[in-house]
């Protein structure tokens, strides 16, 4: 019997910088008027997503990792974790200023986590939104002294975003998502953020911490742009495809369906806008699931598009390199 896709209820995390488009773009029953992040593909303890339906309803996605790996293409595997994470990001106002450390560093300086290699699909955006990428800092000493002399408006490179633009954020990349903007996030399974700046906010009479010796010591000095355009081909937009993960879009329109072979480990899924079918199960905006190994190909119909990410660190299952046989 051919598996089904594998729907989940996302988790929320309310945020000092947060909004409420989670609630009025996609419908989501979110806690506040400060919601700032949707926990959407999540395996992480202190955020776990839900399975809604199925034989595995109510079961969190940690679990369902952990028993069924056959789901996952990962029988064989010493992956202890669910490699990816997915997100919704409202930023009503300005994140901050921050890097992420690599997987080396991370697992030396954080208790063996994942570092963060991370990337951005612009949902939407005000019409003069900005976001932070890169620094102007010629080596490591002088970025030292432009933090340390707190000179933000020189240092930080902005550039202008519009619906629809991917940006992949490698770690060591000094960033920052800038308020009026919604952003589709892909990454590795990690919470580690190391703060640069954060305008001196103040919440509850204090400010936020930062990690400016950790950033420091993480973050790539010069900093080189990375150009990486996407390859379409007919309705697929492929963005990525790095050492953790690959990512692409695709837009369904008309009255023939869609066809797409899921030949990967698995496939994570998000409906960003429109609605349509999976198989015959009616998706949405707002709506994510995994479609599991072996699926084989799906049929998708409807008016809608729909953004796919998988993993690439191995092929699952005879330990093989995933990244060779699926590129």
């Amino acid at each position: 019997m051919k598996r089904k896709p594998i729907f989940l209820k996302p988790y929320f995390k309310e945020m000092i910088w947060g909004g409420n488009r989670l609630r009025t773009v996609f419908g989501y029953d979110i806690p506040s008027e400060e919601t700032g992040e949707c926990w959407a593909i999540s395996a992480r303890s202190e955020g776990e997503s839900i399975v809604t339906g199925g034989v595995y309803a109510g079961q969190k996605l940690g679990s369902l990792w952990k028993n069924h790996p056959e789901l996952f293409g990962y029988p064989d595997s010493d992956e202890k974790e669910f490699p990816l994470l997915t997100k919704i990001i409202d930023a009503k106002e300005d994140l901050s200023v921050q890097v992420h450390p690599d997987d080396t560093y991370a697992q030396t300086q954080e208790n063996g986590s994942l570092g963060k290699t991370e990337c951005w699909y612009i949902l939407d955006c005000d019409k003069d939104a900005t976001i932070v990428i890169g620094h102007n800092a010629k080596d490591k000493e002088e970025l030292r002294r432009m933090v340390e002399e707190g000179r933000w408006s020189e240092l930080i490179r902005e550039i202008p975003i519009h619906p629809g633009d991917f940006f992949q954020i490698d770690p060591g990349t000094v960033h920052a998502i800038k308020k009026g903007t919604l952003v589709l996030e892909t990454q590795e399974n990690s919470d580690i953020t190391y703060r640069f700046y954060d305008y001196d906010r103040v919440r509850d009479g204090k400010k936020r911490q930062l990690h400016v010796e950790k950033s420091l010591a993480v973050a790539k000095a010069p900093y080189e742009p990375v150009v990486r355009e996407p390859w379409v081909e007919g309705n697929v937009t492929r963005y990525v495809y790095c050492e953790h993960y690959g990512v692409m879009k695709v837009d369904v329109t008309g009255a023939m369906p869609q066809m797409l072979l899921q030949d990967k480990a698995f496939m994570n899924a998000s409906v960003v806008s429109g609605s349509g079918l999976i198989d015959g199960l009616r998706i949405q905006a707002g709506d994510h699931f995994i479609v599991p190994f072996q699926y084989g190909v799906m049929a998708l119909e409807g008016d809608m598009s729909v953004v796919f990410s998988y993993p690439t660190r191995r092929y699952a299952s005879e330990g093989k390199n995933y990244a060779r046989m699926h590129a």
